[in-house]
């Protein structure tokens, strides 16, 4: 021995050797962690099947850990554990640390006799927290079907979409984008391009539209096929940015955001090859070793990128959870906010109506629920295994009651495709895959590493840019008022256009009436014949549908123009216009027209107060919904008053 702190032995092992005790249970499931870590670069042995080395005494190998470096050196405790993962790439920071970082050393060496005095209550925690695995995990598995997902929700939006595109957008649809855009270039000029990024720059007629709806259902199948992943999700995302801006306010709604920069994000966690490898997993190098030869970019997987994508859906849930206490609306302070939501939110379903009918304190009980799971739940992202899984299986939980009472779209199932990043591949019997063999795999094909090395820096230099600003919008769910830094801002303007870093949370404000807008046509301004659409509230009799994971845009927007005045909902006026023209494309968007065969003369819009109706009445009358005539919306016209 040379010196009292780091001792050496005089007969070294050839590779860095970490001793430990086998009768300890901690001991032997954090070895497995560090052993991966480390990826083949240090031995490890228990100090009972080792004995050659006699300057260290058993006695001591019984008090704490030894670290043999192949120089001799002699590490203990706390600093042996650091010393040997200094050789795993994520873990240099632990040795610097301990030897730069004032305070470090002490605070460690104290934790690791404070374990090493209680083993058994260390092992039970560890059990608990992290099971019988304390590996670091993968997320292979999630990786590939979250990215299956993604494309299987592209294309649901682009179909949607499809279907109702010339009545929103078309040129002879409500809000025509062929009259809009050369409109807002003749304000902005050039600047236009950058404020609405879209390619219908190049082209904004009706065929267009239809080639990227069309493009997108074929670029979200060869996602859901596995073909070109990375580069399907690009040009995904460019079509579907293009739509967005071309829907306008038929497309301005948080799912369409969330899509975007959940696609957007998916791009970087994508591998990137051309034609699908699935990989064979199971228990030994030799099996994933031959498959991941064939596609060696699938065995490497972007941790910025699965961050980034982590921390959305932190972001969206919490902010979702936050702004609803931060708004100043008491009904989520006092638990009643499912007094009113079942009835007033956009597009009930049948099961809405029947859970308005549940009892006050279930009713009170579901808010408090909902609270704790977009509040604090969101924090257990970021834990070990178990609370991990636990947060994923309630907020999936959460998500599916949300899909049962209420029709939006496609966001819950973009949560739950969210969600599933948060199961690691040791849930689903996946082996963690050695570093080293990594390594070994990834020179097989520079080229393809090449890329996927790129999309890496790519997504750290993406993490730094927009860290910042994810910050803050989480920030301001909490303080709405505070004012935006700078910078903050100044990047954010950039950005902003491309909708890859956002804001979210539905109903801050829970609405606590319900206005309906009833649309009626006249050929004599007499009679008048109401405009039925496919799935807003309109005939009592009709029961609520359920649409989703389709959008009705034009139902939904309805929703919102009876929150405000036709002033300000100007397509209200273009509906009108399209409907006294007879407008084919427009009137598809509806479930019936009264007037098959010429357009009325006159139209007007009338305001009905809706509300479900009690057990009672339904069980008298058959009705769902009760409704009361309150005012004129918008008074009577005619195509020449318009013009």
């Amino acid at each position: 021995m040379t010196n009292e702190r780091h001792p050496r032995v005089a007969s070294p092992p050839a590779k860095p050797l970490l001793i430990w005790d086998g009768e300890c249970d901690f001991c032997r499931l954090w070895i497995e962690h560090w052993r991966v870590i480390t990826a083949g670069y240090v031995d490890y042995a228990t100090y009972q099947e080792v004995d050659h080395f006699p300057e260290i005494s058993r006695d001591d190998f019984k008090q704490a850990m030894r670290f043999i470096e192949p120089d001799g050196e002699v590490f203990s405790a706390a600093e042996a554990v650091y010393r040997s993962l200094r050789y795993g790439s994520s873990k240099k920071w632990l040795a610097w640390s301990y030897d730069h970082v004032a305070g470090f050393a002490a605070v460690s060496e104290l934790a690791y006799k404070l374990v090493a005095r209680h083993r058994k209550s260390a092992s039970a925690v560890t059990r608990v927290l992290w099971g019988n695995d304390v590996r670091p995990p993968t997320y292979f598995w999630a990786r590939r079907w979250f990215l299956r997902a993604v494309g299987l929700i592209y294309l649901i939006a682009f179909v949607s979409l499809w279907v109702q595109v010339d009545g929103l957008v078309g040129s002879d649809g409500v809000s025509p984008i062929n009259q809009f855009l050369p409109a807002v270039y003749e304000r902005f000029g050039a600047r236009a391009y950058s404020l609405l990024p879209t390619l219908c720059w190049f082209n904004s007629s009706n065929g267009f539209l239809h080639f990227l709806c069309g493009g997108g259902v074929v670029l979200s199948l060869l996602l859901i096929s596995g073909i070109a992943p990375a580069v399907s999700l690009t040009a995904l995302f460019a079509f579907y940015l293009s739509l967005t801006i071309a829907g306008q306010t038929f497309l301005s709604f948080q799912w369409d955001i969330l899509l975007l920069e959940t696609g957007f994000l998916s791009i970087f966690f994508a591998p990137w090859r051309l034609l699908p490898r699935e990989l064979m997993w199971w228990p030994g190098a030799s099996g994933f070793a031959k498959a991941a030869a064939d596609e060696p970019s699938s065995v490497t997987m972007s941790r910025p990128a699965l961050f980034l994508l982590k921390f959305l859906l932190f972001k969206l849930m919490l902010m979702s959870g936050v702004v609803k206490l931060t708004s100043g609306d008491d009904c989520w302070w006092n638990l009643t906010a499912l007094d009113y939501h079942y009835w007033s939110q956009p597009l009930p379903t049948v099961f809405g109506w029947w859970a308005d009918k549940s009892p006050e304190w279930f009713k009170q009980f579901s808010v408090a629920f909902c609270l704790v799971v977009e509040i604090i739940v969101p924090f257990f992202i970021w834990a070990p295994r178990r609370p991990r899984l636990l947060a994923a299986g309630l907020m999936i939980f959460l998500q599916i009651v949300i899909a049962l009472t209420g029709n939006y779209c496609f966001f819950n199932l973009l949560t739950l495709a969210l969600c599933l990043l948060l199961i690691d591949d040791s849930v689903v019997a996946v082996w963690a895959v050695p570093r080293k063999l990594v390594k070994k795999i990834s020179a097989l094909r520079p080229t393809g590493m090449w890329l996927q090395r790129s999309s890496m820096f790519a997504t750290v230099a993406l993490l730094i840019v927009t860290l910042p600003i994810n910050a803050w919008l989480t920030f301001t769910a909490f303080k709405p008022d505070a004012d935006w830094p700078r910078p903050i801002i100044a990047v954010y303007g950039h950005m902003e256009p491309f909708r890859i870093v956002n804001g979210y949370g539905l109903f801050r404000v829970m609405t606590k009436d319900r206005d309906e807008i009833v649309i009626e046509g006249s050929t004599d301004g007499f009679d008048w014949l109401p405009y039925e659409f496919k799935w807003k509230p309109g005939d009592v009799m009709r029961a609520p549908g359920w649409c989703a994971p389709h959008q009705p845009r034009l139902d939904w927007q309805m929703w919102f123009a009876a929150l405000g005045t036709p002033r300000e909902n100007p397509w209200l006026g273009g509906l009108i216009i399209r409907l006294l023209q007879g407008s084919r494309d427009v009137s598809r968007l509806l479930a019936k027209n009264p007037f098959p065969r010429e357009p009325p003369r006159y139209m007007r819009a009338l305001f009905y107060r809706y509300r479900f109706t009690t057990l009672r009445e339904h069980r008298q009358t058959g009705a769902w919904w009760k409704r009361e005539e309150l005012r004129d919306y918008l008074p009577a016209v005619s195509l020449d008053q318009i013009q």
